[in-house]
This record gives structure tokens, C-alpha cells and sequence, in this order.
């Protein structure tokens, strides 16, 4: 078996649970993204946000390895690419630590525009240039 029969299946994948396991995983991410930003808002030392910002990190992590295994196509999809955007806000945040209150707001911003998008626009390919949903 391909590398590429692995990550691009012919059909999607179908994982155990995993509506559970993304709905558990998105409130624990915007939980813990509402504490660091409220936490940077309201002057927060650091150090407190660091288990907060770690639990982003992770939930996030386990968002994206949930859509991959699923189908790997979702890598050149608008919503994909909307995490490629907050991944480049996000880390331009220690070199502009001054503006990290509102690079955070963007990264906000965008993730409540992308996911109430329509499903067109989130599921849209870059690659493909049609929408891949089933």
C-alpha cells in the first residue's frame, strides 16, 4: 500500500466516533483559546497561559489529524487553508508581541467566518478546483 492510497483513500474514511471525539475536542479549543485571549486582554502574565496555549495547540492537533485520516483531500481545502492563515498570524505573535491582542482577535475572526462559510467555500480544493464533500 501507497503513501498516497493511505492519505488520499479512494473513498472517505469512515473513524469510530469521531463526531464525538471532534465536537469534545472543538469546545476544549475554544475554551482554552478564549482563557489566552482573554488572559493576553486582560494582561495575564505569560507564563499562567502556557498550559492554556499548549490545550490549544493539542485540541487543535487532534481537529486536524481527525479530518486527515479521514481524508487527506482536506489538506487543500478552504477550511484547511484557513488554518494555514491562523498557523501564520499566530506565529508572527512573538515578534509583534505588542499586537498579539489583535493578531488573536483575527485568528477569531476567521475561525468563526470560515466555519459558519458555506460548505462550498470550506470544502472548496485548491488543487481540484471543485468542492470535495460526499
Amino acid at each position: 500500500m501507497s503513501v498516497a492510497s493511505l492519505l488520499f483513500p479512494a473513498d472517505r474514511r469512515r473513524i469510530p466516533h469521531s463526531r464525538t471525539l471532534k465536537i469534545a475536542a472543538r469546545t476544549v479549543h475554544i475554551a482554552a483559546m478564549g482563557v489566552l485571549l482573554g488572559g493576553h486582554m486582560f494582561d495575564v502574565p505569560a507564563g499562567r497561559l502556557w498550559p492554556y496555549l499548549w490545550t490549544v495547540v493539542a485540541s487543535g492537533s487532534v481537529l486536524i489529524a481527525l479530518e486527515v485520516c479521514a481524508d487527506g483531500h482536506w489538506l487543500h481545502q478552504g477550511c484547511a487553508l484557513a488554518i494555514y492563515a491562523k498557523l501564520a498570524i499566530l506565529c508572527v505573535v512573538p515578534f509583534f508581541w505588542e499586537l498579539r491582542v489583535p493578531l488573536l482577535l483575527t485568528v477569531v475572526v476567521i475561525s468563526s467566518v470560515v466555519s459558519h462559510a458555506p460548505r462550498g467555500l470550506r470544502h472548496y480544493s485548491v488543487i481540484f478546483k471543485r468542492v470535495m464533500v460526499d
